[in-house]
């Protein structure tokens, strides 16, 4: 069962909102943003207004942490990554049976995505199959088709 979601250097506060959002909706336990992720809550200690206003409150309900670097992520915590990313070697999300294997999930940034050095590291790397023209999905709309494919899995 996935239980935490990796942010890694996304620009979009609207995005982040947007996952809070699907992180409350499909009980996620935690998420963990990394870089220049915005945060729900600035530097100053405020309410960041661009997150609350796609999150309506989630970002409230779903714990969360910020790092600095993914270095910083993986001395603190435990977790067992599946990268979200189109690579050379990602498996489709239609192929993955055993979701046992991992318990967090992990989204890069809008346009890069996810750097090799990071995904080089993990096992599991799972790409959603695009039939139309267009090669992703916005980042938002992505991390709520693989919350809620898992989450039928289980």
């Amino acid at each position: 069962m996935i239980k935490y979601i990796v942010l890694y250097n996304l620009r979009s506060a609207q995005n982040v909102g947007s996952i809070f959002r699907t992180a409350d909706a499909t009980a996620i336990e935690k998420i963990f943003l990394i870089g220049t992720t915005p945060s729900p809550i600035d530097r100053f200690g405020r309410a960041q207004k661009e997150v609350a206003k796609t999150a309506l409150g989630a970002e409230k309900n779903v714990d969360w942490k910020h790092y600095h670097t993914v270095d910083e992520l993986f001395k603190e915590e435990k977790l067992k990554i599946a990268v979200i990313e189109q690579t050379d070697k990602s498996v489709s999300i239609e192929k993955v049976k055993d979701i046992k294997t991992f318990d967090t999930v992990m989204f890069g940034n809008e346009v890069d995505g996810v750097p090799y050095k990071i995904i080089k590291s993990f096992p599991n790397v799972i790409e959603i199959p695009m039939k139309g023209s267009k090669e992703s999905l916005n980042v938002s709309v992505c991390c709520g088709v693989v919350l809620y494919w898992f989450l039928l899995l289980k």
